[in-house]
């Protein structure tokens, strides 16, 4: 499936939060949108979920127009797995994921078998099959996280929007989701605030600030030293090992000014 947006702008008021996005995903690629706070990523996102119209551009999912495709449909093309706030669902777990379901069946469809299998292989998927009969509204707000990303899993679409997904969670759960999303085949484009994770899952950032793209490409060579500085205003250590092919990013304590 391709994805396209093309001179994406979103005002609100007078405010200029998005000034014209561009970006083409296509192969099966995962795509980081990376940027400080205020710099328009979820915004963005909203405009490829449909929850927000941008005031003008076009969104195409395989050259047709967003705008043409109905919910449902859209549904079952692209799940999405929103920032984490507070979900007060007082449903089962297992009842919160077989939600996802809801894009594939007619009106007043009963849940198949099939649809259980579904379910609990979303569940093993994020490590919680164990917590299928509990109440959604008893869990911590990572294990709900979890919870919401099997239920986009169980849409079984062909991408997958996630903004901030691994806010709540562990680094052991962060690592987890990460692979689980990687290891799924399927076009991902994420809001990700922690570098060094973009650094090992994407196959291409896009860089925002100010609703603007500064830069996009190969992650490794896109996070300059000179990148960070400007986009982030802090100063970073790019660590190499050329012998293991990895890439991590350290900073420099901030030093305030008394003056």
């Amino acid at each position: 499936m391709n994805i396209k947006a093309e001179d994406i702008k979103v005002n609100i008021g007078e405010k200029n939060i998005l000034k014209g996005i561009n970006i083409d995903v296509d192969n099966k690629e995962f795509i980081g949108i990376i940027g400080p706070n205020g710099s328009g990523k979820s915004t963005f996102l909203k405009c490829l979920y449909k929850t927000l119209k941008p005031s003008s551009g076009i969104i195409k999912l395989d050259d047709i127009n967003m705008s043409n495709i109905s919910a449902k449909n859209s549904a079952k093309k692209m799940a999405v797995v929103a920032q984490h706030n507070y979900y007060d669902f007082d449903f089962k777990v297992e009842d919160i994921v077989l939600m996802g379901r809801s894009p594939h069946k007619k009106m007043m469809e009963r849940d198949s078998k099939r649809d259980y299998d579904i379910v609990n292989e979303a569940l093993e998927k994020v490590d919680m099959i164990k917590l299928k009969n509990r109440n959604f509204n008893t869990l911590s707000g990572g294990e709900q996280q979890r919870i919401i990303l099997a239920r986009a899993l169980a849409q079984q679409t062909d991408c997958l929007i996630l903004d901030e997904p691994t806010n709540h969670l562990d680094i052991k759960y962060q690592l987890q989701l990460m692979n689980t999303v990687k290891n799924l085949n399927i076009e991902v484009i994420a809001a990700i605030h922690d570098l060094n994770i973009a650094l090992m899952y994407c196959d291409k950032i896009y860089v925002l600030k100010d609703g603007n793209i500064v830069s996009f490409g190969a992650p490794k060579e896109v996070l300059t030293k000179e990148l960070i500085r400007d986009v982030y205003e802090v100063d970073a250590v790019i660590n190499r090992d050329e012998e293991e092919n990895i890439v991590n990013i350290s900073y420099k304590p901030y030093v305030y000014s008394l003056d």
